[in-house]
């Protein structure tokens, strides 16, 4: 058995059910599992981590990303785009995709957000090139499994393209049927629902204005069938609400419920532009929104009203979107963007630094269908990260360590990222991969992408 000690440390803020908040106290891991918290615990066989001068909080979930994005950063041409033209644009370079492509961008993306606390990652990957091979979810989970990474991966698609309303190419568009076909075969190669799961799946198909009626039944059935959770766009533009209105003649809301895809298995990327009633009608179906505060202002989509979906009850989760439309895969640097943003849109309504964390922590494993994970507690998963505040441009700034991730912010690596029991960040260096070979193989990958599209 594999046993480590957590020791002394400064602070441990467990985002329990009951918001402790633990001084000089230690955390005794066994294996994968949580298996003491507490003052002066017996280090007999244990690997000693010492925790003085340390925060130690509960990993953080990720419950909305697009790894493939993480070749799409920073393009010139998009930087004042919004949301359908930045797609329109994006389109181009995501033709490209395969799984040689897939599994760079997933090192790129999962190792930034390994290296700022993340231990669960939920990807919504929705391009399947024609002129590609399936297997890139595979991909994924391969770049995950070397990383250390506990992650669930969301099968998506592309059903109606120009040819039909839509937006994406038809070079990126199945059918409903290969959708679910390779959904179904990635159920049964990779999900796995028990305690402690490194790997799940969901049916994911993508948003209003790229698959048809049909795909979203479809799927929602397949999904129950199946036991695995459903994940779709919802609510993130005027643009979308109004195509939603001419092509359904129904609101985004109203078309999802329709199909069946709303229930407290489902959770929406985005959120922004529900009704006050459509938010109640959420909290009473307990649907659940991730919440993506850098992306959504970047894209200029909105401001979610998480202070009403929190208040009425709403699951809500906090998630980076695609590195191209936040151009990173840091959560922690969302922790304190989301406290601001909702501190300048709703003033004393707004969720508390520490109230944010939850959302990254326990409302995020919520919306994963998760309680395995999420905070600090003995018997769960031993997922966490430790940050060390013993410098000098934290003198002064620590009296609330609950909080200190949204009213200061951390903005370096953590010193530590630990998931089920395993330490896959430490001393500035990934644990798992060769980060220097990786990155030599990754800016090729990207280089051989580009030369093809200016080519």
């Amino acid at each position: 058995m594999q046993k480590i000690l957590i020791q002394n440390a400064d602070a441990i803020i467990t985002c329990d059910k009951n918001d402790r908040l633990l001084k000089g106290c230690d955390i005794r891991i066994e294996d994968n599992r949580i298996a003491a918290i507490g003052q002066n615990l017996p280090a007999e066989g244990a690997e000693i981590i010492d925790g003085r001068g340390r925060f130690v909080y509960p990993g953080l979930v990720n419950t909305h990303h697009h790894l493939l994005q993480a070749f799409s950063r920073n393009i010139p041409a998009i930087q004042s785009s919004e949301l359908f033209d930045w797609l329109l644009y994006l389109y181009n370079v995501w033709c490209n995709v395969n799984p040689d492509y897939i599994y760079y961008s997933s090192m790129v993306a999962m190792g930034e957000f390994v290296k700022f606390g993340g231990t669960t990652m939920f990807d919504h990957h929705f391009a399947f090139p024609r002129s590609s091979k399936k297997e890139i979810i595979d991909r994924e989970f391969d770049a995950a499994a070397e990383l250390g990474v506990r992650f669930h991966a969301g099968r998506s698609s592309f059903t109606r393209g120009k040819s039909k309303g839509g937006l994406p190419p038809e070079e990126l568009i199945e059918t409903t049927e290969e959708t679910l076909v390779d959904s179904e075969r990635l159920i049964d190669k990779y999900h796995d629902p028990r305690e402690f799961s490194m790997r799940q799946v969901a049916v994911a198909p993508c948003s209003p204005f790229s698959v048809d009626t049909d795909v979203m039944v479809e799927s929602v059935k397949l999904a129950r069938r199946r036991g695995v959770r459903l994940h779709t766009h919802l609510a993130e533009t005027m643009d979308e609400e109004r195509y939603c209105l001419e092509v359904y003649g129904r609101r985004p809301l109203d078309w999802a419920e329709d199909c069946g895809f709303i229930g407290s298995d489902v959770w929406y990327a985005h959120g922004i532009h529900f009704t006050d009633e459509e938010v109640a009608r959420l909290a009473k179906t307990k649907t659940g929104v991730s919440h993506n505060p850098v992306s959504n202002m970047k894209l200029s989509s909105g401001v979610c009203k998480v202070p009403l979906m929190l208040e009425l009850g709403v699951p809500v989760g906090l998630a980076v979107d695609g590195c191209g439309s936040n151009d990173a895969s840091n959560l922690l640097n969302e922790i304190r963007i989301a406290y601001l943003l909702h501190r300048l849109n709703s003033g004393n309504k707004a969720p508390t630094g520490y109230g944010i964390l939850k959302l990254a922590t326990c409302g995020s494993a919520e919306l994963l269908g998760r309680s395995d994970i999420g905070s600090l507690e003995v018997g769960k998963a031993a997922d966490l990260f430790m940050i060390n505040v013993d410098l000098l441009d934290c003198v002064g700034a620590v009296m609330d360590p609950m909080s200190f991730l949204g009213t200061v912010g951390y903005t370096r690596p953590v010193e530590l990222t630990m998931v089920n029991g395993k330490v896959v960040w430490k001393d500035g260096r990934l644990q798992g991969i060769d980060e220097d070979k990786i990155k030599v193989a990754a800016r090729a990958e990207v280089k051989k992408v580009y030369d093809k599209i200016e080519g």
